[in-house]
């Protein structure tokens, strides 16, 4: 599956996967809101064999084909 990520301006290390590139309809408005200006990164070819830096593709997949986009939150750090 093809598929566009996207990163928020607003919130470092946060990225947004889509079905279709600078397509925001599937997103809901609360959401589009909270991530501020997106900005286009990067269009690949999404299978579920492929290794993500940061997720798990099958997972990106499924969330796609479900609700039309995928949201990668920023890394947390862990307290000491």
């Amino acid at each position: 599956m093809q598929c566009f990520i996207h990163k928020s301006l607003k919130k470092e290390f946060l990225y947004l996967y889509t079905v279709s590139k600078d397509d925001f309809s599937a997103i809901p408005e609360e959401l589009l809101t909270n991530l501020g200006k997106i900005e286009f990164v990067m269009e690949l070819e999404l299978t579920e064999d492929r290794k993500l830096a940061k997720e798990d593709a099958s997972k990106v997949l499924s969330s796609l084909i479900t609700k039309g986009y995928f949201i990668q939150l920023p890394p947390t750090t862990k307290a000491s």
